[in-house]
């Protein structure tokens, strides 16, 4: 059984030495089925993703195995484009592609788990799969921890007010 003193209160964000991986672990004071919720319920998913003072639009969103999303974060009149396909919706498991429209043809390959820790605590891993160490590596130094940070903060109060219930 996992104490508070093993809980990931922040995301850690980790890339494994020798393989193009990141991976991210964050536990939630959450069930599993509200961390599943907020994360294939577009307009939740809308709501917590990414940094702040981001406007996200969803475009489309399947959320289904073969299913495909699409959704436009925006900010200062600038749109970052994102999208993928669902390859496993499942209770405790998501698998799905990802890719940004600024970074035409790199594609990661991503597995998030929700683990229930027991306590009221569900631990998220996802881990994503890039293209290359080099492509891994220009997605941790775009900033992409501060917006993994504030998302997930912003989805703790999305959890706390009980909109994934």
């Amino acid at each position: 059984m996992t104490t508070a003193a093993d809980r990931y209160a922040e995301a850690a964000i980790e890339a494994d030495p020798a393989l193009p991986i990141i991976r991210i672990t964050r536990d939630f004071k959450a069930t599993v089925g509200q961390l599943h919720k907020a994360h294939t319920d577009p307009e939740l998913f809308a709501r917590w993703v990414g940094p702040d003072g981001m406007e996200n639009e969803i475009v489309y969103w399947d959320a289904r195995d073969g299913g495909s999303w699409r959704y436009i974060a925006r900010r200062d009149g600038v749109d970052f484009g994102f999208r993928g396909c669902f390859h496993t919706v499942a209770d405790d498991l998501l698998v799905q592609t990802f890719s940004y429209d600024g970074a035409p043809g790199q594609v990661a390959l991503e597995k998030v788990t929700f683990t229930d820790l027991g306590d009221g605590y569900v631990r998220l891993v996802a881990q994503s799969l890039c293209d290359s160490i080099e492509d891994r590596d220009a997605w941790l130094a775009s900033g992409m921890e501060s917006g993994v940070q504030q998302g997930y903060a912003k989805l703790d109060e999305l959890l706390a007010d009980g909109a994934a219930a």
